[in-house]
C-alpha cells in the first residue's frame, strides 16, 4: 500500500501537460525544472500513460527526487523536487 503524502508536500510550481503526448510532457518538464530553484517542487498533471514510465526515468536519470505519483481516473499526477546541487 502506498502512503499518500501529497497533502504534506509544499508545491511551488505546477505544470499541466494534459492532452499532450510523448515526448512533449517530459520536454516541458525539463524546461520547467531548468527554470526552478534547487529544492523547489513541481506538480505535473498528465494524461499520457507513457508518463508513468517516462517521468520516473527522467527523475532517476537527472537525480531529481520523485516524491510521489498518483493516478486519478485518466489523469497522472507527479510531485518532483529539483535536486539540490
Amino acid at each position: 500500500m502506498t502512503e499518500v503524502v501529497s497533502e504534506e508536500i509544499e508545491v511551488q510550481h505546477e505544470l499541466d501537460t494534459c492532452g499532450l503526448f510523448c515526448p512533449e510532457p517530459v520536454m516541458m518538464l525539463h524546461n520547467k525544472i531548468r527554470d526552478m530553484s534547487p529544492g523547489e517542487v513541481v506538480r505535473v498533471l498528465a494524461t499520457d500513460p507513457s508518463t508513468k514510465r517516462d517521468i520516473p526515468k527522467f527523475c532517476n536519470f537527472l537525480d531529481h527526487p520523485l516524491l510521489e505519483q498518483q493516478e486519478q481516473g485518466s489523469q497522472f499526477i507527479y510531485w518532483i523536487r529539483k535536486r539540490i546541487q
